[in-house]
């Protein structure tokens, strides 16, 4: 399944102006452009193997954060706060923290209850900053992560593998849909589109107006 940038919120528009305006934050990895900043200040807090190699998603070139224990967790929500409060400072209504199955790339160095317990810290984080809080993907941890208080879901192509169902199960009518090929676009719409908002969507995000941009809606 691909992982971008997606917005539930109208694209092009000023966050202060959409309705539904999610400020996404990479909460879970350290993303290419700014691994030097951690490795300078904050190298406890990416993750390591037993030999002192760093844990790196090779689909995306970044390195996993460190969420395995609870000073960790603490730290880095210290950290990654500050972006939520970003957030709502920029007029933003929800943020999604990006990455919440990054221990599914970690060679069982992490756990889902490590990203789970780092997940709360977030969501509270930005309930205290006045923000709704998303989940993104990681269908398998809806329940609980509904359960810690995350508000809704933002789901990538869960009408193309069959899971929309389940995020719905956790978030009732709570569920964006993201789309980026026809076949699940159109079964997204057929089973979810009266109760869900679907859209499809090309991979890259390209703003409107420009070439390759495509948006349709149910």
């Amino acid at each position: 399944m691909p992982r971008s940038g997606t917005e539930p919120g109208r694209e092009g528009q000023n966050p202060r102006a959409s309705a539904r305006g999610a400020c996404q934050v990479n909460a879970f990895q350290a993303q290419p452009d700014t691994f030097g900043r951690w490795r300078g200040h904050h190298p406890g807090l990416l993750l390591h193997y037993h030999d002192g190699e760093l844990v790196v998603d090779e689909d995306w070139d970044e390195v996993l954060l460190d969420t395995s224990t609870a000073d960790g967790r603490r730290r880095l929500a210290g950290i990654v706060g500050e972006w939520v409060n970003g957030c709502a400072a920029a007029g933003y209504q929800a943020v999604e923290p990006d990455n919440l199955d990054s221990y599914e790339r970690s060679d069982g160095l992490l756990a889902a209850a490590d990203n789970l317990a780092f997940a709360e810290l977030l969501a509270r984080r930005a309930h205290s900053a006045g923000l709704a809080v998303a989940q993104k993907n990681a269908v398998g941890l809806a329940p609980k992560a509904r359960a810690l208080g995350f508000d809704f879901a933002v789901a990538e192509e869960c009408g193309q593998y069959d899971e929309c169902g389940a995020y719905a199960k956790a978030y009732d009518d709570r569920v964006f849909v993201v789309e980026y090929r026809a076949s699940g676009f159109a079964s997204a719409c057929e089973r979810w589109g009266g109760r869900l908002s679907v859209v499809l969507r090309d991979l890259d995000l390209v703003p409107a107006g420009e070439d390759g941009y495509r948006r349709r809606v149910c």
